[in-house]
């Protein structure tokens, strides 16, 4: 049987960086019904400092500790992906719902294997798509339902940034495949791939391509995918991660008018019928993840659900996986230790691409 929770849900930060100092951490001590009353990081100084920075009362140098201690209720896994389905599953163990930051895992068998394991004891899993709980995106899926576009004929989504910088030794994780699952794709690509299956329904017919063009990493830096939606339109979306500026807009137009907003940007809802043109200025709030967090509170003390959870999660991830399959040969477990058989993985060495075993080879 689920567990039963009184006011308030105590929570318990696993791998307490960066994504917790603003976006996330100060959430669990705002929302009303929730503490946060450990931190763990496996450098003692470093969670010593943020519990000391943040107010928090306890702070752990070992995942199992914290996971173990009887006042933590609900833990929050904000470690790189390739280790959330472990701590996930110590947080299971221990009868306690996860909140797990996104992308879920590094590829959709992890994601399957973690929302099973939840379904069959009864615990709520959560992941941190957060952009559902925020007005912006809350507005622009009510728009649709509505019909303030009729029919829904097509989706057309364009990101693009400049390079990484660096050498391969000094790699982000996000850009290290065995601990990310692939390259910004994974990271970035995930939160709008979520939101469009969150305002859209959920993506099929799904196919697309990848290739490293201009990158000295081993991970894709560029994507490009058709699907439909569930109600039939036609979409069409591309990442580029080496271009020489930035650009962030998702159009969705129907018979009767256009939709247009961004993923990562705070700018108003532009929305077009006719001569008409509407905007809808809902700013992000100062902790992005707080109104998600509320929500995951709100259910596990009883209320309504959370609109992200691992199900919900778990297509996303399949739907990188279906993108990102000819890229990598594989997208089965253990598919990150072996780049040298990527048939799409460009060859850093002689600085050129791969010819007959490329993504597009006949």
């Amino acid at each position: 049987m689920p567990q039963q929770f009184r006011r308030p849900i105590r929570w318990g930060i696993i791998g307490c960086g960066n994504v917790t100092e603003v976006k996330s951490g100060p959430g669990f001590q705002k929302s009303a019904g929730s503490q946060l009353v450990a931190v763990m990081r496996r450098s003692g100084d470093l969670a010593r400092d943020y519990a000391v920075r943040h107010g928090v009362p306890k702070w752990y140098d070992q995942a199992d500790a914290l996971v173990a201690d009887r006042e933590v209720d609900a833990i929050y896994v904000a470690t790189p992906p390739g280790t959330h389905e472990l701590y996930a599953m110590k947080a299971l163990a221990a009868g306690k719902p996860a909140y797990v930051e996104k992308p879920m895992a590094r590829n959709h068998a992890e994601c399957q294997r973690m929302t099973d394991a939840f379904a069959a004891a009864g615990v709520p899993l959560f992941v941190a798509y957060y952009r559902r709980g925020l007005p912006r995106f809350i507005r622009a899926r009510e728009l649709l339902e509505s019909a303030a576009l009729g029919p829904v004929t097509a989706v057309s989504y364009r990101y693009a940034a400049p390079p990484h910088r660096g050498d391969r030794a000094s790699l982000p994780w996000r850009l290290i495949v065995e601990q990310s699952g692939g390259g910004l794709f994974l990271d970035l690509g995930s939160h709008t791939l979520d939101i469009l299956d969150f305002i859209l329904g959920p993506l099929g017919s799904v196919s697309g391509i990848a290739a490293n063009l201009a990158s000295d990493f081993d991970a894709e830096d560029a994507v490009a995918m058709t699907f439909r939606t569930s109600a039939a339109a036609l979409g069409v979306a591309s990442w580029n991660f080496a271009g020489p500026d930035h650009e962030d807009q998702i159009e969705i137009t129907g018979v009767d008018g256009r939709l247009t907003l961004s993923t990562f940007g705070n700018e108003p809802l532009r929305l077009e019928r006719g001569q008409n043109i509407e905007s809808f200025d809902l700013p992000n709030p100062p902790h992005v993840q707080q109104p998600l967090i509320q929500s995951i509170v709100n259910e596990l003390l009883g209320g309504g659900p959370s609109p992200s959870n691992g199900q919900s999660a778990a297509r996303t991830s399949k739907v990188m996986d279906m993108v990102l399959e000819r890229y990598y040969g594989s997208r089965d477990d253990g598919f990150w230790n072996n780049p040298d058989r990527w048939p799409g993985r460009r060859r850093v060495a002689d600085n050129s691409v791969l010819g007959s075993n490329g993504p597009d080879a006949c």
